[in-house]
């Protein structure tokens, strides 16, 4: 279940001598008002959402942005599942995080306003489980204020667990937990508040 999203690389560049200075610095995701969420499927129709609950990572002026998430932090609200999901399927022992890298041109959003939406497509790179994978988001960003935004994702990106050599994990915990099914194309969103 490998899905999360290294996400969205936003920059703001502004035509005034007083903007360029508030964007010199990097922007930082908040961690307390971001989110990482995925869907499970199991038995064919039976679908539960989960979420991660310690997010990080930064957006530089130039435009490079990283995002990582901590597998541990994995949420599924039933505590031994979580500890299924770290063990089993995600092996936090050799691979406690999962990245994501993307850069954007900083110019892309020079003219839009606080209070203003833009939706654009980013081309990332997650890394996840010892492998890596380009994959394509389409965002929605919306300028909260000169020191904040919003980055959320348009739709689901959906993850596939053989992109990931994550198959053998999805299978034990299929065969733990005593079901039919366990679906290895995963539905992954996510809300990511930066702040300066």
């Amino acid at each position: 279940m490998k899905k999360w999203l290294k996400v969205l690389p936003i920059a703001l560049l502004s035509t005034s001598l007083m903007s360029a200075a508030s964007f010199a610095a990097d922007w930082q995701v908040k961690q307390g008002h971001s989110k990482v969420s995925f869907i499970s499927i199991k038995k064919g129709d039976i679908a539960e959402v989960h979420d991660f609950k310690k997010v990080s990572g930064s957006l530089t002026p130039e435009g490079a942005f990283n995002l990582s998430i901590d597998l541990v932090s994995v949420d599924t609200g039933v505590e031994i599942r979580d500890e299924r999901m770290q063990t089993m399927l995600f092996e936090v022992a050799k691979f406690p995080e999962l990245g994501l890298s993307a850069v954007v041109n900083p110019k892309l959003l020079a003219d839009l306003s606080v209070g203003s939406t833009l939706v654009t497509q980013i081309d990332g790179t997650i890394e996840l489980h010892g492998k890596s994978r380009q994959i394509t988001f389409d965002v929605l960003v919306a300028k909260l204020s000169d020191k904040k935004m919003v980055v959320s994702s348009m739709a689901p990106v959906i993850i596939q667990a053989n992109d990931f050599d994550l198959v053998e994990g999805v299978n034990k915990l299929r065969e733990v937990a005593g079901l039919s099914s366990i679906s290895l194309a995963v539905p992954v969103s996510f809300v990511l508040t930066l702040s300066q």
